[in-house]
């Protein structure tokens, strides 16, 4: 029998490129998380998320038409987009953004980023398990030891204090690399089509719920709230969205997921230059296992000649 690796894309992708775009997608979900943190000062979470996967799935429903599209009209594809919707946004958006009601930023990050891990243990339990390779998990190790040590150590001195808070943001990432997994059905499509149709039904699974428990017709949200809400929609969301599925179609599902990682030092970085924090003294080091953790998680494998 021919030895098989877990994750391997269908075709062979334009590294740089694709890194790129892995680079452009750490940024803008990086910055998610301080978009959600404004938001919620004055919108509840629910209604958050529920706004933010309505105004980015209108605006993506917009862009197919303008590029004379037309969305999948089958039921069964559907069917795949509203699973892929829990998965991607509705269930965990709606959790971080509770969770960062209460978690600390650095131990957030640390959280939030172990959606590889849960790949790895999801491929793992599935019927069709493949064995991933050495250099895929000494890459998720690294990364993992490398964001710690960016964020800081200190940061986990709060580790079990707000205990459902930190479970919410475990369970968004299981979430997450349930959805990376996933993600793979939509090879064959457009990145444009599972972005816009993901997102619309989970704003047709929030809304109603939104509508019911926060009643957003008597809110009063602030005008920075509101401006966080339009750039975490159209920014963090949209045209994330996209790129994302390209990726998960061109490197994979274990590749795509070490942008978990990567958005650790870009969310540092843009600390560093808009408001002038500064690093801890092991965020080098972190750094340094980061960069390798991502090389080791996408860099393409030597292909093994299949066994007699």
């Amino acid at each position: 029998m021919s030895t098989q690796t877990l994750d391997r894309p269908a075709a062979a992708p334009n590294r740089a490129v694709e890194f790129a775009l892995l680079l452009v997608l750490a940024v803008l979900w990086g910055g998610s998380y301080t978009f959600i943190k404004l938001g919620v000062e004055t919108i509840p979470p629910l209604t958050l998320i529920a706004a933010r996967t309505l105004i980015a799935g209108l605006v993506l429903l917009m862009v197919v038409r303008w590029r004379g599209l037309r969305l999948p009209r089958d039921l069964a594809t559907w069917r795949l987009f509203i699973v892929q919707a829990c998965l991607n946004s509705v269930v965990p958006f709606t959790l971080i953004a509770w969770a960062e009601r209460s978690v600390d930023a650095g131990l957030a990050t640390i959280l939030s980023s172990t959606s590889p891990i849960f790949v790895v243990l999801l491929s793992c339990l599935s019927a069709s398990a493949e064995r991933l390779p050495r250099l895929r998990l000494a890459g998720i190790a690294a990364g993992l030891a490398g964001t710690v040590l960016i964020v800081g150590r200190q940061a986990m001195s709060g580790f079990g204090e707000q205990l459902w808070a930190q479970l919410a943001l475990v369970a968004a990432s299981i979430c997450y690399g349930g959805a990376a997994l996933f993600g793979r059905s939509f090879k064959g499509l457009d990145p444009i089509m599972p972005a816009a149709g993901s997102l619309l039904c989970g704003a047709f699974v929030l809304l109603p719920l939104s509508l019911v428990l926060d009643r957003p017709w008597t809110l009063s949200p602030s005008v920075q709230s509101i401006q966080a809400l339009v750039a975490l929609s159209l920014v963090s969301t949209a045209l994330a969205f996209v790129i994302y599925f390209r990726l998960i179609a061109r490197l994979g599902s274990v590749a795509t997921t070490s942008v978990a990682y990567l958005r650790v030092p870009t969310g540092v970085l843009i600390g560093m230059v808009f408001l002038g924090e500064a690093l801890v003294p092991t965020a080098w080091a972190g750094l340094v296992l980061v960069i390798a953790g991502v090389l080791a998680m996408t860099l393409p494998l030597r292909s093994r000649s299949p066994a007699a």
